[in-house]
């Protein structure tokens, strides 16, 4: 078997699940982590597979595995800490998709990071969904992602996976650096998640991390472009 959860056939009916992966600003992977630090769910299903890394970590004195299930409530939340070996994300995501569509959810909510570069107006985010998915709430007035931009990566895999079966999932794409972690794309990400779902998360801390590293990349531009300045001078 390609995926294989521990423990076998948990059911999760009525349920929603939020995941997100590495990727532009590391925007769905700090997402997913920032939504587990504050809302505290339980772990309840562990995966094995051949195509996962053999990596491992400890959190709180706790074994943090690569591929973990939380759940608070009515809302799932899956949390990725590494991707699958080389060549095999396709295959593997796949697996990740049909269990998600077995297992009873509603609906998944797909997080990513979308290039910065690409924003022409004030928006903080774009969002990209199934044929199966109607927008509702704030979604309903979201901005679709544009033509022809294209997503890539486990989102893109998920979201293919899930038109072709004819499963209801919605990709939140937060505008991000392309070039570092982003924490105000992940402050976005959340905020839209948590008005949506209805729950409250505290995103203070992400855009204090936001202004510092901003604060600090101005400053590093501004002491190059005064080195370049005395080179040519």
């Amino acid at each position: 078997m390609i995926l294989r959860p521990f423990p076998p056939n948990v059911r999760f009916d009525g349920c929603s699940l939020i995941t997100g992966f590495h990727g532009i600003g590391a925007t769905g992977y700090w997402t997913v982590k920032y939504l587990i630090q504050r809302l505290m769910p339980e772990r309840v299903v562990v995966f094995d597979s051949d195509l996962i890394a053999p990596i491992s970590s400890t959190f709180q004195g706790r074994l943090v595995t690569p591929y973990e299930v939380f759940r608070k409530g009515s809302l799932a939340i899956l949390k990725v800490e590494a991707p699958p070996y080389k060549d095999s994300d396709v295959e593997f995501f796949r697996a990740i998709g049909e269990w998600i569509i077995q297992s009873g959810f509603k609906e998944a909510a797909l997080v990513g990071g979308l290039d910065s570069n690409l924003r022409y107006d004030d928006s903080t985010y774009r969002i990209a969904y199934t044929s199966s998915y109607k927008p509702i709430g704030e979604l309903a007035e979201a901005k679709v992602l544009e033509d022809d931009h294209i997503i890539v990566g486990p989102v893109a895999i998920l979201l293919n996976y899930f038109e072709a079966r004819g499963y209801p999932a919605f990709a939140i794409l937060a505008y991000a650096s392309t070039e570092r972690m982003d924490p105000r794309a992940t402050a976005t990400a959340v905020s839209v998640l948590s008005r949506h779902y209805g729950f409250e998360v505290d995103v203070s801390t992400l855009l204090r991390g936001a202004e510092i590293i901003e604060s600090e990349l101005q400053k590093a531009q501004a002491k190059a472009s005064k080195a370049g300045e005395s080179i040519y001078t």
